[in-house]
């Protein structure tokens, strides 16, 4: 199950280049047709399953954007005093009277503008007198004022299918009336662990055990994404009892996840049960950590099977599974973009392979930004995940020294 980097002539000549993998990959994800309605309070990090237009003007008409006093530029003195009888007073919720020559309304922010009253002067740039206020500044014509429809215009499309919904949305959403919205459903994720050396955590790590780390990163990130799980737990390190976990979960499922048993020892049982049940389509993958990755199909449901170290479980999910879902999810973004940051080390051992290294970004002591790398980057190294806040990526055969710039690639885009 490991991921040692040491390749075959053989190997040398079949790894998929990156890009090429994660292209071929998409190919066989498509997205999910069935929807719900759901209430807006239950429609955080849900996928929008249509475009959402609005009915009305946002705001519906004109209102104040200031605590002050509504007036008619026709009353304003240029030059000298302007003095007016206040006669109204327009809160928040109230429509006022119309504004006659001479007089002014107290008005506050939000309130709607009464008709006649093209300014608002603010509250600080007045002196009250009674029913009256003065002033000496100058206005133009709708200052402090928010147009009608200056937010959102009858008819205008606020929200388009495909994104996932974030407490902006749900707040856009309701600013127009909608207490509803049509999401797709969730996507289910099947997964399942393989290794007779694995061992649940709260029970005796006896020798020659080690605790399983990767059901619950991935239990995490699948999470983070909105599936929902179907864990079918630790599979034995038989072919029999591969075949038969693969079979279980293809059946009430969209995606199928394991890790381990996907590299060539014996006990390496995964890629042998995917060929024999379904079809393989993707192997060895030019990228490290994790080039072993098994990509087929089982029961026209899509299955990966991720290397067994942690680090690779961790990178794999990352590059190939997230975008995966996203696209299952009817997303309408699907790439992460990567940012330009400059590095604070030195990379002087290139690899033929693409290189996904575990990076924080921190400042430097002038205040500036730049990358640094965790020390060991080995791929059963699941404390470099922990500290990281993303990859740096090293391109083929590449060497970096401090100061070059560098592609950075942040979990939380990844996994947003």
């Amino acid at each position: 199950m490991a991921d040692c980097g040491c390749d075959s002539i053989k190997e040398k000549i079949d790894l998929v280049p990156y890009d090429e993998a994660l292209e071929k990959l998409l190919k066989f994800a498509s997205s999910v047709q069935q929807t719900e309605n759901v209430a807006l309070t239950q429609s955080l990090n849900r996928i929008l399953a249509t475009d959402i237009t609005s009915a009305i003007d946002v705001p519906p008409a004109a209102n104040s954007a200031m605590d002050g006093y509504a007036i008619r530029l026709s009353d304003v003195n240029t030059g000298s005093d302007t003095r007016l009888r206040v006669t109204q007073r327009i809160p928040a919720g109230i429509t006022g009277e119309p504004i006659q020559a001479g007089t002014a309304a107290r008005i506050f922010t939000g309130a709607p503008v009464p008709a006649a009253a093209d300014v608002v002067i603010m509250q600080e740039q007045v002196n009250v007198d009674g029913d009256y206020i003065c002033f000496e500044a100058s206005v133009k014509p709708g200052q402090n004022i928010r147009a009608a429809g200056e937010d959102i215009k009858s008819g205008q499309m606020i929200l388009t299918q495909g994104t996932k919904l974030r407490a902006q949305e749900l707040g856009l959403a309701a600013s127009i009336g909608v207490s509803q919205l049509t999401v797709t459903r969730r996507i289910r994720v099947g997964i399942f662990f393989t290794g007779d050396e694995l061992v649940e955590p709260g029970q005796p790590l006896t020798p020659g055990k080690i605790y399983d780390s990767n059901r619950y990163t991935l239990t995490g990130l699948l999470q983070t994404m909105g599936c929902d799980i179907v864990d079918l737990g630790i599979v034995g390190d038989t072919l029999e009892q591969t075949e038969q976990a693969i079979l279980t979960a293809t059946e009430q499922t969209d995606l199928v996840i394991t890790s381990g048993g996907v590299s060539v020892g014996e006990e390496d049982h995964v890629r042998l049960a995917l060929e024999k049940l379904g079809e393989l389509h993707m192997w060895r993958l030019k990228i490290k950590p994790g080039k072993p990755l098994a990509f087929g199909i089982v029961n026209d449901t899509a299955f990966m099977g991720l290397p067994g170290n942690p680090v690779s479980v961790f990178a794999t999910f990352c590059l190939f599974v997230a975008p995966f879902i996203k696209k299952l999810q009817g997303r309408n973004k699907i790439y992460t973009e990567s940012t330009r940051m400059t590095a604070a080390f030195d990379w002087s051992k290139p690899d033929r392979r693409r290189e996904f290294t575990r990076a924080r970004i921190e400042r430097d002591k002038d205040n500036q930004l730049h990358a640094s790398l965790y020390p060991n980057q080995g791929s059963g190294v699941l404390m470099s995940t922990s500290w990281a806040d993303g990859f740096v990526v090293i391109a083929e055969d590449s060497v970096i020294k401090s100061g070059d710039t560098v592609n950075y690639l942040s979990f939380n885009d990844i996994l947003e």
